[in-house]
């Protein structure tokens, strides 16, 4: 599968923008509000339960576990009843000390198995859907109790296989810009839902 984005690169920028941007469209049009709407009742059922949801990632998609984080726990305005989110790609201290001491591998699951409990959910946001770290997390949470739901892009990878759930886009190999614009829409989306239904609730 090739990718588009080296495809549509001319070295004029101003043709280069309208391409990218009318790729990111055509990426948003596969996108199944089924599985938004999965995630969203998801983020619902974990808050009903107080339940605890962790988001994790690497890179740009570690950013976008961050933004999550905030919008829906934050970003909703709701104390009394609240959405328990977290990013476990926050705290530079925890993911060095563990890297450090156990390997970068190890950075979520040793997290995970400090703070999950069961009937907690982890979300792992990664275009390649490939990075070990990610996996070995969902591999604990499965055998521990906690819900997974896979954020993908490029095929899926092993992240979106052993997920219980989750959300792709499917992209051409190593486009990373498009399938993480993709995913921080779906993050607004979910965040602007939530608010509004905390707010008429």
């Amino acid at each position: 599968m090739s990718n588009n984005i080296d495809a549509i690169y001319t070295g004029d920028p101003e043709e280069f923008a309208g391409s990218y941007l009318k790729y990111v469209q055509s990426l948003l049009g596969k996108v199944n509000p089924a599985e938004v709407a999965g995630f969203i009742r998801i983020l619902l059922a974990a808050r009903e339960r107080s339940a605890t949801v962790f988001f994790i990632g690497n890179g740009g998609s570690a950013a976008t576990a961050s933004h999550f984080a905030n919008d829906i726990a934050i970003g909703t305005n709701d104390y009394a009843n609240p959405f328990r989110v977290i990013s476990l790609t926050d705290n530079a201290a925890i993911m060095t000390a563990i890297g450090n001491d156990h390997g970068f591998e190890e950075i979520f699951v040793r997290q995970l198995r400090v703070l999950g409990k069961k009937g907690d959910v982890v979300v792992g946001i990664s275009a390649s859907g490939n990075s070990p770290n990610l996996v070995k997390a969902f591999e604990y949470a499965s055998s521990a109790g906690i819900a997974t739901f896979a954020i993908t892009a490029f095929d899926g990878g092993r992240l979106k296989a052993v997920a219980d759930s989750g959300f792709h886009i499917p992209t051409g190999p190593k486009e990373y810009g498009p399938a993480e614009d993709v995913h921080m829409i779906l993050d607004h989306l979910v965040g602007a839902y939530l608010m509004r239904f905390v707010k008429n609730g």
